[in-house]
């Protein structure tokens, strides 16, 4: 089974990841930030269903081949009960909430769904709490998840966006089902048999997109595809957010740890407001700001004892 190698492999630890890495955990919170806004701009010259389908397909032709080039071709994945969560992940953590996505991006900015999958660390703890007791949550979790929760209450009440429309609270609930797939997704993969990572990952997504290409064909047809801003963005969302930034989380998380690839936590709402605002000039009530402080000093507490570990470094 081939691993991730990388030259500085040897020398980046969770302890001291090295410039290499800090420069990719903060180029991966800009890509993924974008990705809300990518994909509002693709739904404006496309259906949703086929935004959805051809990010995934697209993600999947580019992250097959990356994988099959560092010696990870996804037909070496395993067996059956590999191939089962590759096929239950590629439908529940990547086809369902990449169309809950794209729908909900109808209906509300895009900053508003960046914001949203800022909860999805504070939702992964209750899910450990009860399917990975062994893990544990004590107080400054229970406190930072009550705070997120808080945050997710203002996101989503009335009010917290400007604007009007029958489908308005539909488009939130639907980002923040999104942010619950991640979550529930995040959970099922520590379960996972070990698997080749980026051969996974590609395969997560060739099982998403052979579920959602039928049902845009049928649903939408052939799409027609013209050299337009709507076009690429859908390219720079399968290509760089959907495939490449998975190849960077595999190499953050193998050089530097998990630890430290959560601080694009704290990167992506931020990046999401700024994009939404800046390039399009979404208006953003004062509701959702303070939903943003709330969930990241949320994620800030229930994570600062291990945060805190990583900075003091390892005990002499």
């Amino acid at each position: 089974m081939s691993t991730l190698h990388s030259p500085t492999s040897q020398s980046a630890t969770p302890q001291s990841p090295g410039l290499t890495n800090w420069v990719l955990v903060i180029l991966l919170g800009i890509i993924w930030g974008a990705a809300f806004m990518g994909v509002s701009v693709a739904l404006r010259g496309y259906g949703l269903w086929t935004v959805t389908a051809g990010r995934l397909t697209l993600g999947a032709l580019v992250l097959v081949f990356v994988a099959a080039l560092m010696g990870q071709p996804i037909w070496r994945l395993g067996g059956k009960r590999e191939w089962a969560f590759t096929v239950a992940l590629g439908l529940a953590a990547i086809a369902l909430p990449f169309t809950l996505l794209s729908w909900g991006l109808q209906h509300v900015p895009s900053a508003f769904a960046g914001v949203a999958m800022g909860t999805v660390p504070l939702l992964v703890l209750p899910l450990v709490y009860v399917f990975s007791p062994e893990e544990g949550i004590g107080p400054r979790r229970i406190i930072g998840v009550a705070l997120g929760f808080l945050g997710l209450l203002v996101l989503v009440g009335p009010g917290a966006l400007s604007g009007e429309g029958s489908n308005l609270m539909l488009g939130r609930l639907a980002c923040v089902g999104a942010a619950a797939c991640y979550a529930i997704g995040s959970v099922t993969t520590r379960r996972a048999p070990k698997m080749p990572p980026v051969a996974f990952a590609g395969a997560t997504l060739a099982v998403g997109a052979a579920a959602m290409l039928p049902i845009a064909l049928v649903k939408e047809g052939i799409p027609e595809v013209s050299y337009s801003l709507a076009t690429l963005s859908l390219v720079f969302v399968a290509v760089f957010p959907t495939a490449l930034a998975a190849v960077m989380r595999v190499w953050i998380i193998t050089t530097a740890g998990s630890l430290f690839m959560s601080t694009t936590s704290y990167m992506v709402p931020a990046w999401a407001v700024i994009y939404g605002i800046v390039l399009l000039g979404e208006d953003l009530s004062p509701q959702l700001f303070i939903a943003l402080g709330l969930i990241l000093v949320g994620i800030g507490i229930a994570q600062s004892r291990a945060l805190l570990a990583a900075l003091r470094g390892p005990k002499n």
